[in-house]
């Protein structure tokens, strides 16, 4: 993915563990993502180098609005448990230290989505496996500012 980034610091936070699986009272035990994945494949977008949950970045005191999205997949109709939903997804990069990963910013519309919502400072991100990240380090992500508006 070769493109000119907006960098930000963000902090990894503890998620709500649906997209995983992980919750305890998931009503999904293998993941959102899982099952998400292969209507989003269909639709043109491979996300198989993908860990199956979502990497939950603070850029407070920032904001972000999705603006021009690479990808929106509207009516997506990926389980029993509620209406279809909306996804839009923007490419990213994740730097942790020398190593510089591309990943992608999930974003469920809120406006078709029931429950577990994050802020307007926290990007969920779609990326491959990320062993020695934990909650609370502190990273580097690169936003196209094409797709994703920061705001103050």
């Amino acid at each position: 993915m070769t493109q000119s980034w907006r960098s930000l610091t963000a902090i990894v936070q503890p998620g709500h563990r649906i997209a995983s699986g992980q919750a305890t009272d998931s009503p999904y035990p293998g993941g959102s993502v899982a099952l998400q994945q292969p209507h989003f494949a269909a639709r043109g977008l491979d996300l198989a180098g993908c860990f199956c949950g979502t990497l939950n970045l603070s850029i407070a005191p920032h904001r972000f609005e999705m603006v021009a999205p690479r990808y929106t997949f509207r009516s997506v109709d990926w389980t029993p448990h509620h209406p279809p939903e909306h996804f839009s997804f923007s490419a990213c990069q994740i730097a942790i230290g020398d190593r510089t990963v591309d990943a992608w910013v999930y974003y469920p519309h809120p406006e078709t989505k029931r429950t577990h919502f994050q802020d307007a400072s926290t990007l969920e991100v779609l990326a491959p496996w990320l062993p020695s990240v934990q909650y609370g380090d502190r990273l580097t992500l690169h936003l196209n500012p094409d797709e994703i508006a920061i705001l103050a």
